[in-house]
């Protein structure tokens, strides 16, 4: 039988603080009991349902926390929630990403500075709604379409969502530049985003078909499926070795593989083992 080449970035799945937050979930449930967390820690079912095994509880509202610490998620959290929580006395372990910590750090400085102040991010998205809630007032910047319909403004300050698409970023950038005449940008999409959005660039011009793993929920997985896209039609996103199509890999001799930053390791291997099993031939 005839065996695809497969190629697997080097970084692809969990990133440090997507590891970390749920290290911290884990550990926290082991020695309390439980632990509790307003949502989910991330944005993949396996890993919520592999948790909840553990004893990490998903819960609606503060009400519902008691006799156990409560996680504040990767993601960030509001300033209110914060408040709230240790109004009530409450256990608070932080799992917020170092990085969004950083980005809340410079759109308050932003602010300081007097500036309006713009995030380029997704709407709803909760890191980008703990990132506005940092400052009284800023407003999201989702696409090209809604940076053209802003207007013109003498001072204005930008920081990005995490796991934004670079070339996104540069776009909104470019137009932001003909509007303001003060402009500030802080690059705040972050370190491992850039780095496997260069990883998956290189694979998907490298290799006949592309595959990304991670769920339909996650922001950061949806990004890279975009990049691969406009530089490979025949690229895929699946959440699961389950999601793969045989008729995909007919007549070709190799596949790259990628996986969003909440992507355990266990479904990267899944996936990597099922394809071992396809005959691009049949």
């Amino acid at each position: 039988m005839a065996e695809l080449r497969i190629s697997v970035a080097k970084d692809a799945g969990f990133c440090f603080g997507v590891r970390d937050a749920i290290e911290k979930a884990r550990e926290t449930a082991a020695r309390h009991g439980k632990v509790y967390m307003l949502g989910d820690i991330v944005h993949n079912e396996h890993v919520v349902t592999q948790l909840a095994d553990e004893n990490v509880q998903v819960v609606k509202s503060l009400e519902e926390v008691h006799d156990a610490p409560v996680l504040f998620r990767s993601h960030g959290t509001v300033p209110a929630l914060w408040e709230a929580a240790r109004d009530k006395g409450l256990e608070i372990v932080d799992a917020t990403c170092p990085l969004v910590h950083e980005i809340h750090d410079e759109i308050r400085k932003l602010h300081s500075e007097g500036r309006k102040l713009f995030i380029i991010g997704d709407h709803g998205h909760d890191e980008v709604v703990a990132i506005q809630a940092q400052v009284p007032e800023a407003q999201i910047v989702s696409t090209v379409e809604e940076a053209q319909a802003l207007p013109r403004t003498k001072r204005a300050g930008v920081v990005s969502q995490s796991t934004q698409m670079i070339e996104n970023v540069q776009e909104i950038i470019s137009i932001l530049m003909m509007k303001v005449f003060d402009l500030r940008f802080v690059n705040t999409i972050c370190f491992p985003t850039r780095r496997n959005q260069e990883q998956i660039r290189t694979l998907a011009v490298n290799n006949d078909v592309m595959i990304v793993i991670g769920s339909h929920t996650s922001a950061n997985t949806k990004r890279l499926v975009q990049v691969a896209r406009t530089l490979n039609e025949n690229s895929y996103q699946v959440e699961s070795a389950a999601d793969l199509n045989p008729e995909w890999f007919k007549d070709i001799e190799s596949v790259g593989i990628s996986a969003g930053a909440s992507t355990p390791d266990i479904l990267i291997d899944e996936v990597v083992d099922s394809l071992r099993t396809i005959d691009p031939n049949v």
